[in-house]
């Protein structure tokens, strides 16, 4: 075990972790280094397209990625994945004074839809244009986030897409900008270690369930969601 656990993480992406030090993810490893006698340190993702954190990771920038991360099948190709943290979804925002009319993936016919380079809502959104539902999508690169919700004001972009918990941080920060549709997809959310260290990976396992067991996960999940539970997949009541 490395005295030092370094963390790969695409920074901010609030409430996982932002440019303070703080979130979900950092409190959340902070936590499975105590447990393992390690020091953790974060190291920042630069890249334009999210998935480049999977390259990074195999060829030992990092030791693991914890970055709010969702398990697909082809991350798993590149990175295994510990128990998930969290279990979300995509959720949808636009600038609803706008487009009032707005209130899911349904309504943006003739519409452009953004989307951050590598993130999970990229395929789903790709879907909608194969299937005629929006007219474009809007690529942005990762860090772009910002700049992407500013577009819904201007007429740049009409809709975003986007991990719930982020998405919901990030709205509440912009003036205009509300989350119009919640539980448009179920991702299970997992800290990432290369495929050949299975020691770390049973190591982070046993000492992610031992914070889940004696509550020091549910109480970060609450500071971090406002929710204690692991599943917090699917919409909330009172949701537009």
């Amino acid at each position: 075990m490395p005295e030092v656990l370094r963390v790969g993480a695409a920074l901010p992406d609030p409430p996982f972790n932002d440019v303070n030090g703080t979130g979900l993810d950092v409190e959340l490893l902070a936590a499975i280094g105590q447990q393992l006698g390690a020091d953790v340190e974060f190291i920042r993702y630069q890249g334009r397209d999210f998935n480049g954190i999977f390259d990074a990771l195999d060829s030992g920038e990092f030791d693991c990625v914890a970055s709010g991360t969702t398990v697909t099948g082809s991350r798993a190709l590149k990175a295994a994945f510990c128990d998930p943290y969290l279990i979300s979804g995509q959720a949808l925002a636009v600038d609803a004074t706008r487009l009032p009319d707005v209130a899911s993936i349904d309504d943006l016919e003739g519409l452009t839809i953004g989307v951050q380079q590598g993130n999970t809502s990229q395929p789903i959104a790709n879907r909608l244009l194969a299937d005629g539902k929006v007219a474009r999508v809007r690529v942005y690169d990762y860090g772009s986030i910002r700049s992407a919700l500013r577009d819904l004001s201007t007429g740049r972009c009409d809709a975003f897409m986007k991990l719930d918990p982020v998405l919901t941080r990030l709205a509440e920060a912009t003036p205009g900008i509300a989350v119009v549709q919640r539980g448009i997809t179920t991702e299970k959310i997992a800290i990432a270690v290369p495929t050949s260290d299975t020691a770390l990976l049973g190591r982070i396992n046993v000492a992610q369930a031992t914070l889940e067991e004696n509550g020091t996960l549910p109480a970060i999940r609450e500071r971090w969601t406002g929710s204690p539970r692991a599943d917090q997949s699917g919409p909330r009541s009172g949701d537009l």
